[in-house]
């Protein structure tokens, strides 16, 4: 994929344009920090960290149960601390 973009001057910095396709390609987003290597006059950018790891819905509710028994074993006996609705 070939993407012409444009070097702008933004405060004392210059500035490229990266469209979201591309930073999908990257598996980056918006705040993530990228290396910039010049390579042969060709300047290259690589995401610093790992692309974040994507958790599947069966991944983020293990151990849920686990915890639904230990809601119903524990018992919440005390008086209001704060503003709670008794």
């Amino acid at each position: 994929m070939t993407i012409t973009t444009k070097i702008r001057r933004q405060g004392g910095a210059a500035v490229v344009t990266i469209p979201p396709a591309l930073l999908q390609l990257m598996q980056t987003q918006v705040g993530d920090r990228l290396s910039l290597v010049v390579t042969d006059g060709a300047l290259v950018a690589r995401p610093v960290q790992a692309a974040r790891k994507r958790y599947t819905l069966g991944e983020l509710l293990k151990g849920s149960d686990e915890m639904a028994k230990l809601a119903e074993t524990t018992p919440l006996d005390g008086d209001p601390v704060g503003r709670e609705i008794g």
